[in-house]
């Protein structure tokens, strides 16, 4: 039996690989339908559903077709209880690096991203 950590861990990697692949349907399986993603970077803060987020992924071109090295990084996870869970992750996407705030709940048995919080840095591209 797996424990509550590796569960998170789990859905956290297919977080990353749906990001780096632009898989929709992977992101699919670890957000919740009513999730949400947010970041203050925008002036309105920019505020999205999955229904809106989910077609700007799939018109990607995604990293990993860029040859684009992973940075992928899972930096703490924290429980509020047998069902809730937040992590801090980090990841790349072309010259933009990603700090990401994922709020978890478990649902029967299944951990799913309800939100996403974010910030983005502009990362100079090596070589350039």
């Amino acid at each position: 039996m797996s424990t509550r950590f590796e569960d998170v861990s789990k859905v956290l990697q297919t977080y990353f690989d749906a990001l780096y692949h632009c898989d929709v349907a992977m992101l699919e399986e670890v957000f919740h339908p009513r999730a949400v993603y947010v970041t203050a970077d925008e002036a309105p803060p920019l505020i999205r559903s999955m229904q809106e987020y989910f077609p700007i992924v799939a018109k990607r071109t995604s990293p990993a077709s860029n040859g684009e090295v992973r940075r992928d990084l899972i930096e703490e996870i924290e429980f509020a209880g047998e069902n809730t869970a937040r992590a801090r992750v980090r990841c790349s996407i072309g010259n933009k690096d990603f700090v990401d705030f994922l709020s978890l709940i478990r649902e029967d048995t299944q951990w799913k991203i309800v939100a996403k919080v974010f910030q983005i840095t502009e990362r100079q591209i090596e070589g350039t």
